[in-house]
Parts: C-alpha cells; sequence; structure tokens
C-alpha cells in the first residue's frame, strides 16, 4: 500500500504541474476509489482518476496527457508492487521504436519517479527525452501582481469619473459607481547558462524556459548567458520544442564557451530594466570575470526585481557548497538559491514562480 501510495502522489504531483486541480482532498478520494477498485484494470484506475482528481473540463485533456506521460501509455495499470506491467495498444516508446497492440511492457509509475529525481546530466539519451517530454507538459503558471488598468466592480472604491458621467447623462446622481484594480501575470526574466560548464542541463534548461514562454508569452522573457547576452525570447515562441530548440542553437553564438556574468547582467541592466519582475538566474555560478562586478550587478538587480531565484544544478546534493567565487559574490543579493538539476527541481521552480 505504501507503494501505491508513493505512485499516486507522483502522479498528483505531475499533474499539478500541468495545471490540474489535484488538490490534498481530491488526491485522498483518488486513494479512496483505488481501495474499492482492482488497480490491475487500467480503465478502472484510468476512471477513478479522472472522476476524483479533475475540477472541470478544462484539467480533462490535461489529465489524458499527464497519465498517458506518467504511466507511459494511455489508461495505464498501476500495481502494488515496485514495478508496473502495461498492456498497450500501438504507441511510440522513448527510443522511437513501436510496440503492437498486446505486447506487454515494464514500467512504470515507480521508474518515473526515480527518473524525475534523477540529475540530467547523467540520464541515458532515451531518459532525458522522456524527462524534455514530460517538461512539455509543464504549466508553469504565474503568480499575478496587481496592475494599473481598473475594471468595474459592484463593490470596492470608488470610480469617480464613470459616476460623474453617469450624473452628466441622467442629471442626478442615481448611484455610486465602483472600480478595482486588474490583475496581470507577473513578469519573469530567465537567465540560462550556456558556458562549457553547463553543457550538460543547457538543453534542458531551455526546454523549461519553452515552457515558460509557452505558458506565459507576454510575462516571460529569456537570455542565454556566457562570454554574450543574448535575447531568445523570439525563438521560444514556437510551439513546437523542437523546432524552438533548433531556433534556438541558431540564435546563441557562444555554446560551451565562458561565463562572464558580471558583464552580461551589467550590459541587461544597461539595455533593460527588471523592475517588479522575478529574475531567475540559472547557472552553476563558475565566473570568469570579477565577481566583485558580478555582485555589485547582481545587488542593482535586486533593488529592481521583485525577487532573484538563483538555480545551481549542483544545490540539488547534499554536500553542495557555494565556494566559487561568483556564488559567494552572489548570495548575499540572492532571495532563494534552489537546486536546477532535475525535473522535479524545474518542477519546484515552477511552482516558486507561480506564488512568488
Amino acid at each position: 500500500m505504501d507503494e501505491l501510495a508513493a505512485t499516486v502522489t507522483g502522479f498528483v504531483r505531475t499533474l499539478r504541474a500541468a495545471g490540474v486541480a489535484a488538490d490534498h482532498a481530491r488526491t485522498q478520494n483518488f486513494l479512496l476509489a483505488l481501495d474499492h477498485l482492482d488497480v490491475t484494470v487500467p480503465d478502472e484506475v484510468y476512471w477513478a482518476g479522472r472522476l476524483t482528481l479533475c475540477a472541470g473540463p478544462d484539467d480533462l485533456p490535461r489529465y489524458d496527457r499527464c497519465f498517458a506521460a506518467y504511466f507511459s501509455g494511455a489508461k495505464a495499470a498501476l500495481r502494488r508492487t515496485a514495478t508496473t506491467s502495461v498492456t498497450r495498444h500501438t504507441v511510440a516508446a522513448a527510443d522511437g521504436e513501436r510496440r503492437e497492440e498486446g505486447e506487454v511492457a515494464p514500467a512504470t509509475a515507480s521508474r518515473t519517479e526515480v527518473l524525475r529525481h534523477r540529475d540530467v546530466a547523467r540520464l541515458t539519451e532515451a531518459e532525458r527525452a522522456e524527462v524534455h517530454r514530460m517538461l512539455s507538459m509543464l504549466s508553469g503558471g504565474r503568480a499575478t501582481r496587481r496592475s494599473r488598468r481598473h475594471r468595474r466592480a459592484h463593490r470596492g472604491p470608488l470610480d469617480p469619473s464613470r459616476t460623474v458621467r453617469e450624473a452628466l447623462r441622467k442629471g442626478e446622481v442615481a448611484r455610486l459607481l465602483h472600480r478595482r484594480h486588474t490583475t496581470r501575470p507577473r513578469r519573469v526574466v530567465l537567465f540560462v547558462d550556456v558556458s562549457g560548464s553547463m553543457a550538460a542541463y543547457a538543453e534542458t534548461l531551455l526546454r523549461f524556459a519553452h515552457a515558460l514562454v509557452r505558458s506565459e508569452p507576454r510575462a516571460t522573457e529569456v537570455y542565454s548567458i556566457g562570454t554574450r547576452l543574448t535575447s531568445i525570447t523570439g525563438e521560444l515562441r514556437h510551439r513546437d520544442p523542437g523546432t524552438a530548440l533548433t531556433e534556438v542553437s541558431r540564435a546563441i553564438p557562444d555554446w560551451s564557451g565562458g561565463t562572464r556574468l558580471g558583464e552580461e547582467l551589467r550590459e541587461f541592466l544597461v539595455r533593460h530594466s527588471a523592475r517588479g519582475a522575478i529574475v531567475v538566474i540559472a547557472s552553476d555560478g563558475w565566473e570568469r570575470g570579477d565577481p566583485e562586478l558580478l555582485g555589485t550587478q547582481l545587488a542593482r538587480l535586486a533593488r529592481q526585481a521583485h525577487r532573484v531565484i538563483w538555480a545551481n544544478p549542483h544545490k540539488g546534493y547534499e554536500d553542495y557548497q557555494p565556494l566559487t567565487g561568483g556564488m559567494r559574490a552572489a548570495l548575499p543579493h540572492l532571495d532563494d538559491l534552489v537546486a536546477g538539476h532535475s525535473l522535479a527541481a524545474y518542477e519546484e521552480l515552477s511552482e516558486r514562480l507561480a506564488h512568488a
């Protein structure tokens, strides 16, 4: 039963990352439903989850995609063992092969949960492709902020302009009209380190960036950092992740070079602004330039930004210590230092952006 609960927990996390309203109460209802069903029957598990975890019509296509991805096949079966065997119709496997109807493929829920926490630098090509597929379904939810614009409201602050206009039109003040501020997604500025020391993580981070841009195209800006600062937001707006990554690879002139974070942040602050934005820097902190310059520019950035988050792939290990010159210079100016090495870490980062 503990293994079943762990499997369900991992599946629910995937649903939440995709934007499905699978809260704690719905998860408990799902587990209670499974207690009365045969969890080796794929259709029973599928419909139990669909009826308990989805809150409305918008959740249904997300649920179907996540179910297929998490269990490596549509309407896959859960078992009360460490691994699950799934009888599938013809589907495309992660390695590109196709399996025919009736073929039993090993797999899945527990291995997928393990895959979520593995360092992407240590994955095989097939495993990395599976992680990228799951990243493509990330919802990339965003915290909101109050806009300067107003909208009509039944209560709240008085709307003097509309009240006066209506009084002039009717010849008397018949009623008081109200207004309230509208909200809009908080802007995110993401810097992705594409230097040589980040080569094993760069592609996965760019796919994470693609999910953020796809989710909020007007409120997300992405820059590659290495020896040059390059805006790649436009390239990442392509709906297809593969096409977007191809365009990005053409746009970035300094793949696998060095890192001059201080100079590039200074260039960004001269040409742009991060006022009110959540700034995310995805880098290991190996600064080839002057660490003091990096600290100075981060201090400027922190004064503008709503929040500054640094995602370091090495932070995912318990024995990590921020000993590089770049990280030591950066730490005093950061709101959060988080891991950036696995699918689970990117899901957690997405959650931070949704609630920052």
